[in-house]
């Protein structure tokens, strides 16, 4: 198992992405071994960006292009196994979303690569439901799995994982505090959190616990969205406890 992370949460506290090496070098000082996503503008912003990953001897697990086409084709070209499928809106028809969905992962596997879903709250595979029937509908796809979007709607992130064995493509860890629960948008019913700061009972021993028992072997990314200081404070709290998680299981 390979721990990075996703670094969503780092743009929206600094502003944005200003210094990519310097990010790396802070993440690597941690404990992270990469992030998930190239995000590029061009090929030879890819390129530059692949090569400072590397000269680092870290890694990444995806990129991102200004289009889905171009998306497919550097990620093979990079070697990747995987590319995102970011869920539509809430209200979207998921039969129409799981039928586009087959439609990319076609498109993928003719590269090399498998498609994998995004589960978030306030599109169209929010719920526990929502993901199964995605996972039924939709055999060839895999799962970029995000524990907490699906605790925080009343989901069983365990159950997730050992259902569908051998289609958990990487992990997204966070935590979730719920501030009112009572809110019509979810981005109002709370905020994500570090590792063991949320109070909705997510239960992170398990989540590893239950990843080691399917012969997981991806990478695990920690995904902060919101941070009320230093987000590599946060980040360094987090990947402690994943360690002292995995001291405990043994593995």
């Amino acid at each position: 198992m390979r721990y990075g992370v996703a670094d969503y949460g780092i743009n929206a506290w600094s502003g944005g992405m200003f210094d990519y090496e310097d990010r790396l070098v802070r993440l690597k000082e941690i404990g992270y071994e990469g992030t998930e996503r190239i995000t590029a503008f061009s090929e030879a912003d890819a390129v530059n960006k692949a090569a400072r990953v590397r000269r680092l001897g870290m890694g990444f697990a995806t990129v991102r292009a200004p289009s889905d086409e171009l998306t497919i084709q550097w990620a093979a070209a990079f070697g990747c196994d995987y590319v995102w499928i970011n869920a539509k809106p809430t209200g979207y028809d998921l039969s129409t979303f799981c039928r586009q969905a087959s439609i990319y992962a076609e498109a993928c596997a003719r590269w090399g690569l498998r498609a994998a879903l995004h589960n978030h709250m306030g599109t169209c595979v929010e719920s526990q439901d929502e993901v199964e029937r995605f996972m039924e509908a939709c055999p060839e796809c895999t799962l970029v799995f995000d524990t907490a979007h699906l605790a925080a709607v009343g989901g069983d992130p365990e159950a997730v994982i050992r259902k569908y064995p051998g289609r958990i493509q990487v992990m997204h860890m966070k935590d979730w505090v719920e501030t009112d629960p009572r809110a019509e948008k979810w981005h109002e019913r709370g905020r994500f959190c570090e590792l063991d700061g949320g109070n909705i009972g997510m239960d992170h021993a398990a989540i590893m616990k239950a990843l080691r028992d399917t012969d997981f072997d991806g990478w695990m990314f920690v995904e902060q969205d919101t941070h009320l200081q230093d987000p590599f404070a946060d980040l360094a709290g987090s990947r402690k406890r994943l360690a002292d998680i995995q001291a405990t299981l043994g593995t």
